[in-house]
């Protein structure tokens, strides 16, 4: 999973999810043959563990007709279209993590979590994580999934070649702030020509601003996308391109798997579920790989929810099917199957999560991503921060692949959001 996963959704795509449905009848008491009940779960392919949702179907058989269904292409759309239809409405839906912040504004659609509990269970579970699903009514909309804590992967072999601290503590320890990375990054580069510290400029920006306690617009609907935890990470970004450090071959590509193979692309900063993309992708570099810590600090990119919509008729049977498929046991197998890294801490001490990682040169990468995910910064998640950041991005790739002046990518990203912010209501 790349960020690409959590691209822009868009709408209009009615009728489309009832096709996927199959036909089959929505909500709790619907009769389905000898077992009872239909309980219809929309989640979408990697969403869950498949061996944890096998294990809820088994275990809950003699309640309920668990229905487990994976929403392909536009997954928020295809909710949001059925719900505003009222028909084929799942009992229990998935919310992923990036579309948070339009659900919570519209928590009257689904049922508050800490009516059937859900306040019994929070010290088990991410207290920041824990907070993403609580609406501005203070409903409970969300039980916390996963989350996606970001970390350094590197080649350590190239490292060392290139004079650079190669073990992991040291790693983490020598490249900790932005500054010892972006300096790394140039002696990387000189020492070994042709070869780069970071994939992509966009990222930069992306994990700094998760680094900050501040987004793109505040509680009080104003935005805040022009100050300086904004300016710092869009001058960051660009600071890595200006030096020479992030390579112009495009991720995906049949020459970014050659570059990677061949150590020219031996590091780069994502999320947990990342070291799933970098072994399915280049598998041939198992063992060559470490995990360190992010520079600047930890960020989060990623990490969903399940929900129980209205339309459930059986609410407090789902909420005790997702609070038995999101403990801790359970998430940890998630973390196997899936990549899903918990957000139940007492996960990251389970023996299946402290197994040595082969690919990773048995390193147990839990050591990173365990302290990484308990403090993830706390910043407020506005509705209006997609729309808003997205001219941001966008200049700044105007400047990071098409070369224009930066100053005036900024000038032309702050314009930009000055007329969205009117058009939504948002003060500027």
């Amino acid at each position: 999973m790349r960020l690409s996963r959590r691209g822009l959704l868009r709408a209009g795509l009615a009728g489309t999810a009832a096709t996927a449905l199959g036909g089959l009848a929505t909500g709790c008491g619907v009769p389905t043959g000898s077992t009872g009940r239909n309980m219809v779960l929309w989640y979408w392919s990697g969403g869950l563990s498949p061996k944890v949702v096998q294990d809820a179907k088994a275990r809950y058989d003699s309640a309920v007709n668990l229905q487990a269904i994976q929403i392909g292409g536009y997954y928020r759309s295809k909710l949001m279209t059925t719900m505003t239809g009222r028909a084929h409405i799942p009992d229990i839906a998935g919310l992923k993590g990036e579309d948070m912040a339009s659900y919570l504004p519209n928590s009257d659609q689904f049922v508050d979590l800490r009516t059937l509990g859900a306040e019994k269970l929070k010290d088990q579970y991410l207290p920041w994580k824990w907070d993403q699903g609580i609406a501005p009514d203070g409903s409970m909309v969300g039980f916390p999934i996963d989350c996606g804590p970001v970390a350094h992967y590197y080649q350590p072999a190239v490292f060392q070649k290139a004079g650079l601290a190669y073990e992991p503590e040291d790693v983490s320890k020598e490249l900790a702030t932005w500054d010892q990375f972006f300096a790394a990054g140039e002696q990387l580069k000189k020492r070994l020509p042709g070869t780069f510290i970071l994939t992509d400029a966009l990222s930069v920006f992306g994990i700094s601003v998760n680094q900050t306690t501040k987004r793109f617009v505040d509680k009080d609907r104003h935005f805040i996308g022009d100050q300086e935890h904004v300016r710092t990470a869009w001058d960051r970004s660009v600071e890595a391109t200006r030096r020479g450090l992030v390579s112009k071959i495009i991720n995906g590509t049949a020459d970014n798997t050659s570059a990677t193979e061949r150590g020219l692309l031996p590091s780069q900063l994502n999320a947990s579920w990342a070291a799933g993309d970098i072994k399915l992708n280049v598998p041939k570099t198992k063992g060559k790989w470490r995990v360190a810590a992010c520079p600047g600090g930890p960020s989060n990119i990623g990490g969903s929810f399940l929900a129980i919509t209205k339309a459930c008729r059986e609410p407090e049977k789902a909420f005790e099917m997702i609070t038995w498929m999101l403990d801790a046991g359970n998430q940890a197998q998630g973390f196997v199957d899936s990549v899903l890294f918990p957000s139940t801490p007492a996960s990251y001490a389970m023996k299946k999560l402290r197994e040595p990682d082969a690919f990773f040169g048995d390193q147990v990468t839990m050591d990173v991503f365990g302290p990484a995910a308990q403090n993830i910064p706390v910043a407020f998640n506005s509705p209006y921060d997609v729309a808003l950041s997205t001219p941001i991005n966008d200049e700044l790739r105007n400047f990071s692949v098409l070369g224009k002046d930066p100053d005036k990518a900024w000038r032309d990203a702050m314009s930009k959001c000055r007329r969205i912010a009117d058009h939504l209501g948002v003060s500027y």
